[in-house]
């Protein structure tokens, strides 16, 4: 059975093992494969304690959707990141930052019940409406938003994904989606 609960600060390792294994199934054929296949959960974990996402504090609120005890996916939302700096936030919109899921949990429902929670979340804020990006690529993920109410609005930015070697980045076009609300 799912249960969705907040993060607490020994669930970074797990966090960090869903987004990863969430990068590489979800990017694939998007990103470079070498860019996916150095990707460290790991350094991703310590990158989520060194930030203190699990903080109540912290202007950011991280879901997990956990299985039989185990982390299989969570949700990351808040206050609107203008130009995606976490260090300029506009309080007078919500956004959704996050969803991944373990790849064998995709199609289960467990995306769905996040994506509610995360609703719910926004709305306690105060956010009935918000926004969130998406790699316009991502044809699996632009489909579960626009099925789930979500729109594209006409903004676009671009991910720049950094490659090794000293080559210039991959530049990823992003749109962005508001919802019903």
């Amino acid at each position: 059975m799912l249960t969705i609960r907040r993060e607490e600060p020994d669930d970074a390792e797990a966090i960090a093992r869903v987004h990863v294994h969430g990068w590489q199934a979800g990017y694939a054929g998007i990103m470079p494969a070498e860019v996916l296949s150095r990707l460290n959960p790991r350094a991703w974990a310590q990158r989520r304690r060194d930030l203190g996402t699990a903080d109540p504090e912290h202007p950011f609120t991280t879901l997990v959707a956990e299985d039989a005890g185990t982390v299989v996916g969570f949700t990351t939302f808040g206050p609107y990141r203008n130009n995606q700096d976490r260090g300029d936030l506009d309080p007078a919109h919500g956004e959704l930052l996050a969803i991944y899921l373990e790849p064998a949990h995709w199609g289960s429902g467990a995306a769905r019940t996040l994506l509610a929670a995360a609703r719910d979340g926004l709305a306690e804020r105060g956010w009935t409406a918000y926004r969130l990006w998406v790699l316009a690529d991502n044809i699996r993920a632009r489909r579960f938003y626009e099925r789930a109410g979500h729109s594209p609005d006409g903004e676009e930015s671009t991910y720049p994904v950094p490659l090794s070697g000293g080559l210039p980045p991959v530049l990823l076009r992003e749109l962005r989606y508001t919802s019903g609300g």
